[in-house]
């Protein structure tokens, strides 16, 4: 029997939705893009390696390397964690932690800033202790931590309870009827089931990691050389009409960006293999 399309479109119809849908992509996505890239290297590509080797770049870069090389890690534990409790157990407040997970996606990043600066600020409700103690954490380096935690904390969560859920327990309650322990379990027989999906919960989480303004905004005090990540940095050079410095800061962060959807679509590859293999 001949292939037939399950759709009932004309070929004309087809063809007007795929050229909307480029003419769509290439103005709100290509060309900007290209537009950071072109910018960036204008005036050429010393201009462009000095923009990113100045020391306040330097420090820029490695700040945000540092807040995603923290926040990351956490928020993959955390959405183990959860993930493994909420899909493999019934328990009275499930649904409400599924909704405390959610709750960064609901509030604004610059909403939870703000909210960091209510607990930990100088006038904050924890403040006179933390300044009696000489202990720092708005506009120093564990404010920027906690406020990349926070809007990174559902993607790792996110990803993996789904796939939890559509896999069910069969092989883990026969695992535990052969003796495995609950390490033993969780290694031998959970972690090898999900591992593309949490390799993808991780990618998404370090790619919004790396690029939060917001709530980083609002917690990091905008201290050029020490609380600006890269893209505060580049805020504060577009603001001093560094205009090529700014864009090609901003060309790293694309260049980032890029990489990080690169390794998202071999882990969608592999994941695709391995499904198949099964």
């Amino acid at each position: 029997m001949a292939n037939r399309s399950v759709t009932t479109e004309s070929a004309p119809v087809r063809w007007l939705l795929i050229g909307l849908a480029i003419v769509i992509l290439t103005l709100f996505l290509l060309l900007p893009l290209a537009a950071v890239f072109i910018e960036a290297f204008r005036r050429g590509s010393e201009v462009f390696i000095k923009a990113l080797t100045e020391d306040a770049a330097l420090s820029a870069i490695k700040l945000t390397l540092l807040a995603a090389g923290i926040s990351v890690p956490l928020n993959t534990v955390f959405g183990l964690a959860a993930a493994w409790l909420i899909t493999k157990f019934r328990f009275k407040g499930r649904s409400f932690l599924l909704s405390l997970i959610d709750l960064p996606f609901a509030v604004s990043p610059v909403i939870a800033g703000l909210v960091f600066v209510l607990l930990f600020g100088a006038r904050g409700w924890f403040g006179p202790w933390l300044k009696a103690n000489d202990i720092q954490i708005i506009f120093a380096l564990p404010g920027i931590i906690l406020a990349t935690v926070f809007v990174t904390f559902p993607f790792v969560a996110r990803e993996l309870i789904p796939l939890m859920e559509s896999q069910g327990s069969d092989q883990e309650e026969a695992a535990v009827t052969l003796g495995a322990r609950g390490w033993q379990v969780f290694r031998h027989v959970t972690l090898p089931n999900i591992k593309w999906g949490l390799l993808y919960g991780i990618l998404l989480c370090n790619a919004r990691a790396m690029g939060e303004f917001g709530a980083v905004s609002v917690v990091s005090g905008h201290i050029r050389g020490k609380t600006n990540t890269l893209p505060l940095h580049v805020e504060v050079l577009y603001n001093e009409y560094q205009f090529s410095a700014a864009f090609a800061c901003a060309a790293l962060l694309a260049l980032l960006a890029l990489l990080t959807l690169g390794l998202k679509s071999l882990v969608e590859h592999l994941s695709g293999h391995s499904a198949k293999g099964h």
